[in-house]
């Protein structure tokens, strides 16, 4: 049995509805989990909501109602934003739950027990939108003198007693981390990032707060409420069974276990320095890799709620469909990289790669079987032309296999379209509605192969486009057990005629998705 799997977004913030932000981090990670899921992996896949820290307490306080209350409507949200984008979570968290207050105070003590937390007086610039402490040296100034963090957000200074770890203590063991796993960090560009902040030196972090009482309290330090990150990062655990359930933390939290955190590029520190020093000093396993992914802009801009351009998935999924929304991010923005989106450029992509190459392709197939054939399976009898469409289409799986397996999923429908494109350019060439009064065995054939085609299309772009693909594939009479990689390129078509399975006519997959006044 191959190693189990385990994925995770970020938890995502919820003070405010999700934006496309951060639909495009839960689809990303829900198409590597359904890509591994085919590979035959069993795969953990978890996302959920950060819900204690000062900002949901002061936003509760400006709302007058109490921070759980908040909490509760505002994860709700999230929930429903994933079930439908067709998430397919196995744990959507709450760090509002008692389980991962246990799995928090676990880690505290832990790391207590290690020595590598004292209680001391903390004096320093605060972000409060971050949730962050920052150093001198990396603060700027902005308009009116205020000092701005690197992400650009107003900075206070704090003095309260707080607990401190000893994060100095971890920039050699990090350093060295980093260089024995170069993968460690993705992409590149992050990795860099994270080396010249760890080799400028490390501060010790303060990890407790006074000032509110909203979140996992410290044990045995009344008044004291964990620094959110602490908190925060700790999720991973809760959800892999830490500290109750040892045998599960041993299936999906194991040594060398095959861990992967997808993320936001604005919060790589906290993952990539601060949540390896907590296991180390905890001495629990270490993920695998952490990806941190840029940011989507609207129109090429940065989405401000100010500037009123925060789009709301659940609406664009509804303008322009699940899967089209689906199809677009993926394809759209090289997995690692900002990306840009708009109404025109969501319309273009679907139409022209699901409605104009793949769902007519399928359509125009699989329509004149039904009419032409009474639904019956063509016969095969395949020629060179014939083997080399089914080499191009088994080639472009394994590149597809490739790419996702590298976190790559543009690269991946690249691959996919190549043999989109190599289907369409066949059944110009071959003709079958010519062939029909010609030779009507070679139609036959030309259409089996196409057949054979197509259904591996739909089972190889299903982590993209699940709804779309398995409504095409359940019209072709492909079983589900049947709707693996490793299907692709076998007698599979072969052993479905022989079940004499009867094509009924089909039903359009992408209709054409136009472009309205309210889009400019």
């Amino acid at each position: 049995m191959s190693q189990p799997y385990t994925i995770t977004t970020a938890i995502s913030y919820p003070n405010g509805r999700p934006h496309i932000g951060h639909a495009y981090e839960v689809i990303a990670t829900d198409a590597i989990a359904r890509f591994q899921r085919m590979m035959g992996r069993d795969v953990f896949f978890q996302t959920g909501t950060d819900e204690h820290g000062l900002k949901m307490a002061q936003t509760a306080r400006d709302r007058g109602i109490e921070p759980s209350a908040l909490a509760n409507e505002m994860s709700s949200y999230f929930n429903e934003m994933n079930n439908g984008l067709n998430i397919s979570y196995d744990r959507f968290i709450r760090t509002s739950e008692p389980a991962h207050h246990r799995a928090s105070q676990a880690l505290w003590q832990a790391m207590e027990a290690n020595g590598d937390l004292y209680l001391g007086r903390y004096e320093g610039w605060y972000s409060v939108r971050d949730e962050a402490f920052y150093d001198e040296k990396e603060l700027t100034e902005g308009e009116g003198g205020k000092k701005l963090s690197p992400q650009g957000t107003p900075v206070e200074w704090t003095v309260e007693e707080s607990w401190f770890f000893r994060l100095s203590d971890y920039q050699q063991r990090l350093l060295d981390l980093y260089a024995s796993q170069p993968d460690f960090i993705q992409p590149d560009s992050r990795r860099n990032e994270i080396l010249r902040f760890v080799e400028s030196g490390l501060s010790d972090l303060s990890v407790s707060r006074t000032s509110f009482d909203w979140g996992v309290k410290v044990p045995g330090s009344d008044g004291h409420v964990m620094y959110v990150w602490v908190d925060a990062l700790t999720n991973y655990l809760t959800g892999c069974g830490y500290p109750d359930d040892p045998e599960r933390m041993a299936r999906y939290w194991a040594e060398g276990g095959d861990i992967t955190h997808i993320i936001g590029k604005d919060i790589v520190r906290f993952h990539a320095v601060y949540w390896p020093a907590f296991l180390m000093s905890a001495k629990l396993p270490l993920p695998r890799g952490i990806f941190g992914h840029g940011f989507l802009l609207n129109r090429g801009e940065k989405m401000s709620k100010s500037v009123g351009n925060v789009a709301d998935p659940m609406e664009l999924a509804e303008r322009f469909g699940v899967d089209q929304l689906r199809y677009f991010l993926l394809s759209e923005v090289t997995f690692g990289n900002d990306g840009s989106y708009s109404a025109e450029a969501i319309v273009s992509r679907s139409n022209s790669d699901l409605a104009n190459s793949f769902g007519n392709l399928a359509q125009r197939t699989l329509s004149f079987i039904a009419k032409n054939l009474e639904g019956r399976l063509p016969q095969p009898a395949a020629q060179e032309e014939d083997n080399e469409l089914l080499k191009t289409v088994t080639d472009a799986a394994d590149a597809f296999q490739n790419a996702m397996s590298r976190l790559a999923p543009s690269t991946a429908i690249e691959a996919w379209m190549r043999a989109v494109f190599a289907c369409n350019a066949y059944i110009d060439t071959q003709a079958p509605w010519a062939l029909r009064k010609t030779d009507p065995a070679r139609m036959e054939a030309v259409l089996a192969t196409l057949y054979d085609a197509i259904a591996s299309l739909a089972v190889m772009i299903q982590p993209v486009i699940p709804a779309s693909a398995a409504a095409l594939l359940d019209q072709m009479g492909v079983e589900e057990a049947s709707r693996g990689y490793a299907v692709i390129g076998t007698d599979w078509y072969e052993k479905l005629r022989a079940a004499n399975f009867l094509l009924s006519p089909p039903k359009p997959l992408f209709p054409r998705l136009e472009l309205t006044e309210a889009d400019a």
